[in-house]
């Protein structure tokens, strides 16, 4: 199959997920705009990011730090990149310098790495970088983020110590197999009602980033404001032999 052909895959992908997005917003009482759709393109070459801009997106994410530096600056300026995951603090350098269109960090889960994204944003003198906090609700000792029980006082850190970044919602990566789906998805709206009452926040001002290829409907009828697609858009993953 040649790659024009899978790049107007991809885009008719893109319109698919965009249509069944807006079909579980309006089942839960809201509008498709109140979604944001995060096209992940991890291991997908550069050529397929752009037929999906292309088509009229423009916000795209990546869970490795050298896949996004490496990618980025190939791609048009106003794409609003999400950096979704884990991020070591030793990378946050690299990370903010190689990408001034980054608009938000998915995954801000210790005080340490906040810290060296508040000095590096005042250092380059971009303007306040979003993020959210990355809370770990399926118990799993693999997965990053913090126990709920202590999401609120990484939100606080955040919102009230570091004033180069805006506090700007929680996320959570859910089992593989999807088994645990609800529940978790339960924990973090349960954990925003808790940080927004602790905070003084509205809720519609603490976004909830969760669901993704595989359950990206349910998480919306739950919820979501951010869903994280792959492998719906872009086809399946694409590792190098021996990952």
């Amino acid at each position: 199959m040649s790659a024009t052909v899978v790049e107007g895959v991809a885009a008719t992908a893109l319109r698919s997920v965009l249509h069944r997005v807006r079909q579980a917003a309006e089942q839960s009482g809201r509008h498709a705009e109140d979604v944001r759709v995060v096209a992940v393109g991890k291991t997908k070459p550069v050529s397929l990011i752009q037929e999906i801009y292309d088509a009229g997106h423009r916000c795209f994410g990546e869970n490795y730090v050298q896949e996004i530096i490496d990618k980025a600056p190939q791609l048009p300026d106003d794409i609003r990149w999400h950096f979704i995951g884990h991020l070591q603090s030793n990378k946050v350098k690299s990370l903010l310098a190689a990408i001034p269109n980054l608009a938000t960090v998915e995954g801000v889960d210790n005080t340490k790495v906040a810290n060296y994204l508040d000095r590096e944003v005042s250092r380059l003198g971009r303007p306040p970088l979003k993020v959210f906090v990355q809370v770990n609700t399926s118990g799993e000792a693999s997965k990053s983020g913090v126990e709920p029980s202590d999401s609120i006082e990484l939100a606080k850190h955040v919102r009230l110590g570091c004033p180069n970044l805006e506090f700007s919602g929680l996320m959570t990566i859910g089992m593989p197999d999807y088994s645990s789906t609800p529940e978790n998805f339960k924990t973090l709206f349960k954990c925003r009602t808790e940080v927004c009452k602790v905070l003084g926040m509205a809720e519609f001002q603490c976004e909830l980033s969760m669901g993704m290829s595989n359950d990206f409907e349910q998480a919306i009828k739950m919820g979501s404001t951010n869903v994280r697609i792959g492998s719906t858009i872009f086809g399946p993953r694409e590792y190098p032999k021996g990952q």
